[in-house]
């Protein structure tokens, strides 16, 4: 028999806080349905300008608190070196065999970080060998339903968006639990966001989202699917 889930949406992402900017509002969004939510993050934050694999742990622990997580851990593939192997494969698929979730969402599959796209391609793969019967995890096959793409931060038209109106201000709270790479401080003082400027720009990106589908604030999501409609009279979002 089966091992029961953990989670039923688990989240994979390349670094400790790639999660809470692009859905931590659907995490909580969830939670507040009774649906059960985990983060999967595939590096510790060892090679980042700012803070230590230390300051992140810490950090990722508050965010999960905020977002109301079932379940955190973070593999051991170092940061800025995700690179799509078997072994991560596994690695991956161990922990998808674990959390046992129904829906997966992995950052879209193109983007400026070399660790960003590749855990699309990795987490696809590694969905798919979890589900295989003869590789040997210590724990039984599980292949999850669902695969969407978490696409905030890419040029592309969402299949979909959720409504994280109500959750704005906690998905807010999740980024900011990180203060090792967010609050001012002189390293990497070029390549960060000012503290000051960060509540505008992620709201600014989630209204301009929530706008598309007539809502206040949401996170996009693609899917690779047709989706499926059964009564067009139930439709959201007027065209008019």
């Amino acid at each position: 028999m089966a091992e029961p889930a953990i989670a039923e949406v688990l989240a994979i992402a390349a670094h400790r806080d790639d999660v809470e900017q692009t859905c931590g509002g659907t995490l909580l969004r969830m939670r507040s349905f009774g649906v059960s939510t985990a983060i999967l993050d595939l590096t510790r934050g060892e090679a980042g300008t700012r803070g230590s694999a230390e300051d992140r742990a810490a950090e990722a622990a508050e965010a999960a608190r905020i977002l109301g997580v079932a379940w955190r851990e973070a593999l051991d593939i170092p940061d800025g070196s995700v690179e799509n192997t078997w072994d991560n494969r596994l690695k991956i698929a161990a922990a998808l065999r674990r959390v046992r979730p129904r829906v997966v969402i992995l950052p879209y599959w193109t983007g400026r970080h070399p660790d960003h796209y590749t855990t699309a391609a990795l987490g696809y793969e590694a969905c798919f060998l979890a589900g295989l019967a003869k590789i040997d995890t210590g724990a039984t096959p599980h292949r999850p339903f669902k695969i969407v793409y978490a696409s905030l931060y890419a040029d592309v038209r969402p299949s979909f968006v959720v409504d994280i109106t109500p959750f704005i201000e906690d998905r807010h709270r999740a980024l900011m639990a990180y203060q090792s790479q967010y609050a001012n401080q002189t390293a990497g003082s070029g390549l960060f966001v000012p503290e000051e400027e960060i509540r505008e720009r992620t709201f600014a990106e989630a209204r301009h989202y929530g706008t598309l589908a007539g809502v206040r604030y949401a996170e996009p999501f693609v899917q690779k699917e047709v989706a499926l409609v059964d009564d067009l009279t139930l439709l959201p979002v007027q065209s008019l």
